[in-house]
């Protein structure tokens, strides 16, 4: 590891910072703000000479209340795709920190940083060709000397934290005995990935100027790794600069559409947001560089108080982190010059579903810090946004519902000439179809708007456009991407909506390792769609009994929730993505010349051995991995309860094999040296009739 940090930077509270790009940033939000609020209230009008009563029932009332949130959410999505369209024509926002501060930048020194990657259940390969891949590309730089790494496992399953340790051990070795690679197993798990962070930076933060903060499934390019941490030395001011990471290694259709759109749309909803942020930007939980002491002086996050949805570990911590650091008087930048940051995509849609159930949750307790003291404006609109990224869905939901119990009351009951008991004038009911027409063509021109915008980016950009497969191609490439946009919103909203009605009964979030590299059944997707389908069926039913029209006006919704499952199941196929590969559809630059750290990433050699064993079974039998795993146990002293334990486990794993054991056992035998020593001899002795027998002979064939 490195030696100590230099001296801290200190900087004076918010109330005294007179930053330049304050004036911009109060003059760009409030022209972006009043466009949102005239649209929304032009919606809002034309949404009430659309009722038949024009407002006066309180159903009506609550119709239009939710039409013009859900259109303000619209309207703002548009705005920020044009303000990022004209800051990419204009060649990148000046005020951004890789512009503003790149000539002092790279005459400084890269100060000590440390790189962690915080892990739970993942696919141990990828992980750890990221973190090889990260590592190799900062060697190219020549400042590998700066930088530590860092693998922060949380995971309880010893078949998989025993891979990640050895695998951690095959990657030292495989980089050379210069590499500075750390893998830490956490004993207790507590606060998730939050715990986790805290717990690293309680034993090691003061080692470090920076700390650069990775996801499981992302990679950064040496070169940018280092720029940012010459840009936070050369601005003392910024305690978080975020960069913006693009998708890459999609192979199945439903990874491919979201790569895709990631990378054509993606930079232009970038620029602007970040040219809309400036200084107050979020902080989006990894690929970006924090300043160590001063998270570690105003990030700490308790546990909230109380009962039921505000209350327990923050899930979504990194805008309250951001929000934190902002109000203790740094800045917080997004900054979309900061190219060679990458993720990737989750396969399938349940499985970007279940994710989005976790960040549900997470975002829904920023009610709790949205009217904090001391926040900043935009953090508190951040805060609104992540709110409204899945409340939206419940709106949606909400609004079908009460369009659905207006035409039953207009239907079903008399009609009523006097909704206002207050009013002596009777109301005619009536329907205007022109407005109606007019109230969908702008809002569809809102929400398509911003894909055409970003082709009319990608061909104004010659060299992006070919990379992307040409014009026809792209072209087509929207155009599906959007079909399949339309298809999935209906389902994502009654996903979303679910997960609402979850988190607000306070229900477990599973919180888990994600699959990212399996397709899904048959079985899954009917399991976890058939709920919405049988919901779209009687909803269309019901809207045909009431009138046929009302029904044709259902099917965009209804149709694709019927059909979620085949669906679903289609979009996971990695034979449907490859397909489209090879037809030229769905192409991103970084796969017509991939960046040398994916390259890397893609062609990493194999980290771990004996696939045909669990990670027990290798950790016991193999006899180079077995040596390992002693050497890196816990040494403990020795007593006699810890020697009756050892016996008992001993004992019963070998009678019964690793099956007889809970994961907690085979924890403790893992973690135990001589209990490994003691199963290495017994399990290779054992009988023919022992579990242990077919361990060893798949071992042997898999040598062979």
């Amino acid at each position: 590891m490195t030696g100590a940090v230099p001296a801290p930077h200190h900087l004076p509270p918010m109330q005294k910072l007179k930053p330049a790009w304050r004036r911009a940033a109060l003059w760009r939000r409030s022209c972006v703000g009043s466009a949102i609020l005239i649209q929304t209230v032009a919606a809002s009008y034309a949404m009430l000479t659309v009722l038949p009563y024009n407002g006066s029932t309180w159903l009506e009332r609550a119709i239009v209340a939710v039409f013009a949130l859900l259109f303000a959410w619209i309207s703002s999505g548009f705005w920020i795709a044009l303000v990022g369209f004209v800051v990419r024509r204009r060649g990148g926002d000046a005020l951004r920190p890789s512009r503003r501060y790149a000539r002092v930048a790279a005459e400084l020194p890269v100060p000590p940083t440390a790189i962690v990657f915080p892990i739970y259940h993942e696919d141990v390969q990828r992980t750890l060709s990221g973190v090889r891949s990260c590592y190799r590309d900062i060697q190219r730089t020549g400042e590998e000397a700066a930088f530590d790494v860092f693998v922060l496992s949380d995971s309880r399953n010893p078949d998989i934290w025993l891979r990640e340790r050895e695998a951690c051990h095959r990657l030292r070795e495989s980089l050379g005995p210069e590499a500075r690679v750390h893998y830490r197993r956490r004993g207790v798990n507590l606060n998730r990935k939050t715990g986790n962070i805290a717990d690293f930076l309680r034993r090691w933060g003061r080692r470090y100027r920076y700390m650069l903060v990775m996801d499981a499934d992302s990679v950064m390019s040496g070169a940018t790794i280092v720029q940012m941490a010459r840009l936070m030395e050369a601005a003392k001011q910024i305690g978080i600069l975020q960069s913006s990471p693009g998708i890459v290694n999609a192979a199945s259709a439903h990874a491919r559409l979201q790569q895709f759109a990631n990378r054509l749309y993606g930079p232009m909803f970038t620029d602007g947001l970040a040219a809309l942020q400036l200084g107050e930007a979020a902080f989006w939980g990894h690929n970006a560089l924090i300043r160590t002491e001063a998270f570690m002086a105003h990030c700490g996050l308790r546990r909230l108080p109380g009962r039921g949805l505000l209350s327990g570990s923050v899930l979504s911590h990194d805008f309250v982190e951001a929000a934190f650091i902002r109000r203790a008087g740094y800045e917080v930048w997004l900054d979309p010059g900061l190219t060679g940051s990458y993720e990737e995509a989750p396969p399938t849609l349940v499985d970007e579903l279940e994710r989005d159930r976790r960040w549900t949750h997470g975002n829904l307790q920023h009610v709790y810090f949205l009217f904090r003291r001391g926040m900043a404006f935009a953090h508190r609109l951040a805060f609104a946004n992540g709110i409204m990224s899945y409340l939206a869905s419940g709106l949606w939901f909400t609004y079908l519902a009460l369009i659905t119990i207006e035409l039953a009351q207009f239907t079903l009951w008399p009609i009523e000439y006097f909704p206002d008991p207050h009013s002596p004038f009777p109301v005619w009911p009536r329907w205007q179809p022109e407005w109606v027409v007019q109230l969908l063509l702008s809002t569809l021109f809102l929400l398509f708007a911003p894909k055409f915008l970003g082709l009319i980016d990608a061909l104004l950009d010659p060299p992006r456009l070919r990379a992307m497969g040409g014009l026809l191609k792209t072209t087509a490439g929207v155009l599906l991407e959007s079909v399949t946009s339309m298809l999935l919103a209906p389902i994502r909203m009654l996903s979303h909506t679910r997960s609402i009605v979850i988190s607000l009964l306070n229900l477990d979030v599973r919180w888990a390792g994600q699959n990212r590299t399996a397709e899904i059944g048959w079985t899954t997707a009917l399991l976890h769609h058939a709920p919405g389908s049988v919901l779209a069926l009687a909803w269309s039913a019901f809207a045909y009994w009431l009138d046929p029209l009302f029904f044709y006006w259902s099917l965009p919704v209804a149709l694709p929730l019927v059909f979620a499952a085949p669906i679903s199941v289609g979009l996971s196929r990695f034979s449907v993505g490859r397909r489209w590969r090879a037809d030229g559809l769905l192409l991103t630059a970084e796969e017509h010349q991939p960046p040398s750290v994916v390259a890397d990433l893609q062609h990493s050699p194999a980290l771990t051995r004996a696939p045909s064993l669990s990670g027990f079974e290798t950790a016991v039998l193999d006899p180079q991995i077995h040596r390992l795993q002693v050497q890196l146990a816990r040494r403990r002293k020795e007593t006699p309860a810890r020697q009756q334990r050892r016996s008992e486990l001993v004992r019963r794993c070998l009678d019964q094999g690793p099956a007889g054991l809970s994961a907690a056992e085979k924890t403790w035998l893992a973690e135990d040296a001589p209990a490994l020593r003691a199963l290495h001899e017994g399990a290779w002795q054992a009988a023919l009739s022992s579990p242990w027998s077919d361990a060893v002979d798949r071992l042997c064939r898999a040598a062979d």
